[in-house]
């Protein structure tokens, strides 16, 4: 771990976006069905390249929250696994929730070798115009850039190495558990944030179902948050979760009639 004087401003870039109705969970039981594709294959895309960076946040808090709305990424299940991205591979938040696999390469006096890490995505890297693209501005387009947490990079590469060459693909994402939803709002406002999604990892679309209504598509809010205005209490809930390579998950009656804002409930999980 390197000293403060040393560590990367990049995380400056980093600073949690604050946003309310993100609360603590609880759990309950449901009924599930999926509808899956044959393919069984972990890897989703071949290997190109790019460049990462590295933070170390000297505030604790600094680990809490990212532009995609999971709040506490520790108790999210997150960890340290995650990452940042830069403008041109954040595609306005529809990609969080997705699984890289990151290697370091061309460089011997700081890769370690034989090494790759696999990561979520969290969080953005905000351009910073100040600067060109190939002058300071990592995350400026059209570079493809991945800021991790310090502890992520040390398993690929030196940190002396700061702005490292690598490899990245897209691959499935492995989860324990069921997808969680958190639901948040207030009256007929009611946005669900959507998590621990196997997979492809990120949603495309959501649908809710009260008990006494039918099918309602959510509109994605931020993030991996969805909202939807309709007066869904006590109403037992019922999500259908489509990730971006056309799987879909239906969890039936997720959270019981008598849910209430804040709370956090597990349902079905896509087949990997």
């Amino acid at each position: 771990m390197p000293p403060p004087s040393l560590q990367n401003p990049i995380h400056t870039l980093l600073k949690p976006l604050l946003f309310l109705f993100i609360f603590a969970a609880t759990t309950t039981s449901h009924t599930s069905s999926t509808t899956s594709s044959p393919t069984r294959s972990t890897t989703l895309s071949q290997w190109q390249s790019a460049r990462a960076t590295y933070y170390a946040a000297s505030d604790p808090r600094d680990t809490v929250g990212g532009a995609c709305g999971y709040g506490d990424l520790v108790k999210a299940g997150y960890g340290m696994a995650t990452v940042g991205l830069s403008e041109s591979m954040f595609e306005r938040g529809e990609i969080c929730g997705a699984c890289f696999e990151l290697k370091c390469v061309d460089d011997l006096r700081w890769c370690i070798p034989g090494t790759s890490i696999i990561v979520s995505v969290t969080n953005f890297c905000a351009p910073n115009y100040g600067f060109t693209s190939d002058g300071g501005g990592k995350c400026n387009p059209p570079n493809k850039h991945f800021v991790l947490p310090i502890e992520a990079f040390e398993k690929i590469a030196i940190w002396k190495a700061t702005n490292m060459p690598v490899q990245y693909r897209r691959i499935k994402c492995r989860k324990e558990g069921g997808i969680r939803f958190t639901i948040s709002g207030s009256g007929i406002f009611l946005s669900a944030l959507i998590s621990n999604v196997a997979g492809a990892g990120d949603v495309t679309a959501v649908k809710i179902k009260g008990s006494r209504t039918g099918w309602l598509d959510m509109g994605r809010n931020w993030g991996q948050n969805w909202h939807v205005n309709a007066n869904l209490q006590n109403q037992a809930l019922s999500f259908e979760v489509t990730s971006s390579d056309s799987m879909t998950v239906i969890s039936y009656n997720v959270a019981p009639k008598d849910w209430r804002f804040g709370q956090t409930f597990e349902g079905k999980q896509f087949e990997t």
